[in-house]
């Protein structure tokens, strides 16, 4: 099942619910529901969800309407709460080096995350408002999984079941303040503005054998200024999602509608290329000992897609750099 979220009539920062066919071509309007309720409610209205989503698809449903007409906001426009790990080691390592930092402790037994601003998330084609030069706009493609009602204490072998939604999902970083913030010991408040995320929430029995072991195991790709930026997979995300549920829940429970993110999708294999400018400038200060590669600069454009068999599963995040 795919679910999205456009303005509703009323203006509410919620928005209205839509259900998405399969092949993304057409939407039914879910009247006085919202994604935030629908997660809180999921027991009661998953069956009649999938049951317009089945119609959808057998062109069954009489007021379906043209995606094409559509704008959409976030999946979760405003959510209760948004964790972001860092589960790609590789990612870890590299911008560590890239601020002269040394990888922390423990790095392969517990999972990075820091906790973002949850109440104003882009939507796909939402601008990205820019302030200054030093600040270092960056760009960061991930994975990321909405939940139900998730108790404290959830460990990883039983955390499937509170996996509702996977999206994909652009974690914009403001790499030039990063830095000094860490440094406090309090981290993340300026360098991490609003993230922005692609139209469709799909449910993880819709990637079929693509999620696998709390895992996205498909390449994001990353178009900068019109080319191909890079493609790696999410299956080399070292701790899974399962896992990133057991820390995040160590000491308390997650209300539903709260988003983790897998961090920076990273991948060995240089030549698939990376999900943010900080990788590759760090690769060309380790290979030719400058870097050349800039920030994210007003008139660039960010564009991310995923797919199967040639067809966008999330829905594409496409975005401008624009002048605050």
């Amino acid at each position: 099942m795919k679910l999205a979220t456009i303005e509703s009539e009323n203006n509410s920062r919620d928005g209205q619910l839509v259900v998405i066919s399969s092949n993304s071509s057409k939407a039914a309007i879910v009247k006085d529901l919202y994604l935030q309720k629908a997660l809180e409610d999921w027991g009661d209205v998953q069956n009649n969800l999938n049951s317009i989503y089945k119609n959808l698809n057998e062109d069954n449903f009489k007021d379906a309407v043209d995606v094409n007409n559509l704008k959409f906001k976030a999946p979760l426009p405003r959510a209760y709460s948004f964790l972001d790990g860092s589960a790609f080691i590789q990612h870890v390592i590299l911008v560590r080096k890239a601020r002269g930092a040394e990888p922390p402790e423990g790095l392969f037994e517990i999972p990075l995350m820091y906790q973002g601003i949850s109440s104003n998330l882009l939507g796909p084609s939402d601008d990205i408002c820019f302030d200054n030069p030093d600040y270092g706009l960056d760009f960061e493609g991930e994975y990321a999984v909405i939940l139900g009602d998730t108790p404290l204490g959830t460990k990883a072998e039983d955390a499937a079941q509170y996996v509702k939604l996977i999206v994909m999902m652009n974690d914009v970083s403001l790499r030039g303040l990063i830095p000094r913030e860490l440094k406090t010991g309090f981290g993340f408040l300026h360098g991490k503005p609003s993230s922005a995320f692609a139209p469709f929430a799909v449910t993880p029995e819709e990637l079929g054998e693509y999620w696998k072991d709390g895992r996205v195991c498909l390449p994001l790709e990353s178009t900068l200024n019109g080319e191909l930026y890079g493609k790696p997979n999410g299956k080399e995300m070292h701790f899974s999602f399962y896992q990133l549920i057991e820390h995040a829940s160590k000491t308390r429970a997650l209300h539903a509608g709260t988003i983790l993110g897998s961090g920076t999708i990273s991948n060995k294999d240089e030549s698939v290329g990376s999900s943010c400018l900080a990788e590759k400038r760090m690769l060309e200060k380790i290979n030719t000992g400058e870097i050349s590669t800039a920030f994210m600069k007003p008139g660039d454009t960010i564009e991310m897609d995923v797919k199967i068999a040639g067809k966008s599963v999330f829905g594409k995040i496409s975005q401008k750099v624009n002048n605050a």
